[in-house]
Parts: structure tokens; sequence; C-alpha cells
């Protein structure tokens, strides 16, 4: 595939996909989307056009990151000013809260390793690659439902685990 082909034809259509579905211009979204097409341009069936091939892959990948916890982050929950500030974050950092932070992180990785395997594969595939959970049903070979519940039961286990850091 030739990339360049690709992003000169397609990148109009590209970014007006996640314009119409983000509501802004967004080129990090726009490079995951060439990402994710060179890693599945093998998955990739002549069926229908490759225009709405990559179109989709725009449009699922937009919608994956306003359900994204960076995306969350980012929008203040309302215009309450105590909101606002909140979600601001500190831009010092000392070394105590470096190391609180490793602490904190090093606990995360022990709880998420001491999940059950079928939990922890899909705890891993949705919260740190990022998958949706139509991605996860494919790519682990169970239904939608079993998906669901997995994330839903591993996020109770961890809940459980780490309620000390809620």
């Amino acid at each position: 595939m030739d990339f360049s082909k690709i992003i000169k034809e397609h990148g109009a259509s590209v970014r007006q996909v996640i314009k119409s579905v983000t509501n802004e211009h967004n080129e990090d979204l726009e490079q995951e989307v060439y990402l994710r097409v060179y890693k599945n341009s093998d998955k990739y069936q002549a069926i229908g056009s490759f225009k709405s091939w990559i179109c989709t892959i725009a449009r699922n990948i937009s919608k994956d990151y306003l359900k994204s916890a960076a995306y969350r982050m980012e929008q203040p929950a309302n215009d309450d000013e105590n909101d606002i500030i909140t979600s601001i974050k500190d831009k010092k950092s000392n070394p105590e809260t470096e190391f609180v932070s490793k602490l904190r992180q090093k606990r995360i990785i022990k709880a998420i390793h001491n999940l059950k395997p079928k939990f922890k594969e899909v705890i891993i595939l949705a919260e740190i690659e990022g998958l949706s959970y139509e991605e996860i049903s494919k790519k682990i070979k169970v239904p939608l439902g079993t998906v669901k519940s997995r994330i839903y039961n591993a996020k109770k286990q961890l809940a459980e685990d780490l309620a000390d850091l809620l």
C-alpha cells in the first residue's frame, strides 16, 4: 500500500469524518486512522469501496476518542468554578508526589496482574490498548456480551482491590 497516495486521496474525507464526529480538527486521530489502516491492511476486503472502509475506521476511532478518559479529562463537567479548578493539572511536581504516583501505578499494575486471566486480558485490551468492545470481541473470539460482562467484572474487582485509592 502506498500511504502517501492513500493520504493524498482520502485525507480530506478522513478529516471531514473526524470533524463531523468530534467537532474539532484532531491530527492525532487522523494519524491513528492511518496507523489502523496500516495494521489492518491485510484484513481489507474489496467488497465495498476503500473510501468507505477508511471512513468507517475514522468514524470508529473518533467515537472511541469521545468515550475515552483523555477526552473527558479535557472537558469540564460544567461551568461551576470548582469543577474547572479541580480539572486543572498541577504543573509543579516534586519528589513526594512523583513517589506517591509511582506507588499508585505499581499498585494498579499489581491489581491488574492479580485478576483472573480472562478479566486481565479484556481490561488490558480495553483500558491500556484502547480497543473498543467490538474489536475486543473479534480479537479474542467471544461474543460482545461476554466482553462487556468480563470488563464489568474486572472493573468491579479492581474497584474492590483498590478501594483505598479511589
